[in-house]
């Protein structure tokens, strides 16, 4: 299993492919794929049959997994991509921002 340093909610960019420089919202994580869905990008067209959750069917929009190295942190501080560095503060291992240090909550 990989260890990612991205979590549900984070803020990221898009480093390589199609959606270069977009930016969105980490909907998903999937540490076992070592891959992540972000908001709004990577979208791709789905044709659906009728179904429960579809009764209409069609082609249906929904965004496909990333793997993780293709996106960047941005820190919430200083608004720059950034890796993510580790800190102990109070005995606890939490993430910070390369640039300028602060805690990524």
């Amino acid at each position: 299993m990989f260890k990612l340093n991205l979590k549900k909610g984070d803020t990221v960019v898009v480093l390589s492919g199609k959606d270069k420089g977009k930016q969105g919202k980490i909907i998903q994580a999937l540490p076992k794929k070592a891959q992540v869905v972000v908001e709004d990008v990577n979208k791709v067209k789905r044709h659906t049959k009728p179904s429960l959750k579809a009764p209409q069917g069609g082609i249906i929009q929904k965004e496909m997994p990333l793997n993780v190295c293709k996106v960047q942190l941005i820190c919430p501080a200083c608004n720059k991509p950034t890796r993510v560095a580790h800190k102990l503060v109070d005995g606890k291992n939490l993430r910070a921002c390369k640039h300028c240090g602060e805690v990524i909550q």
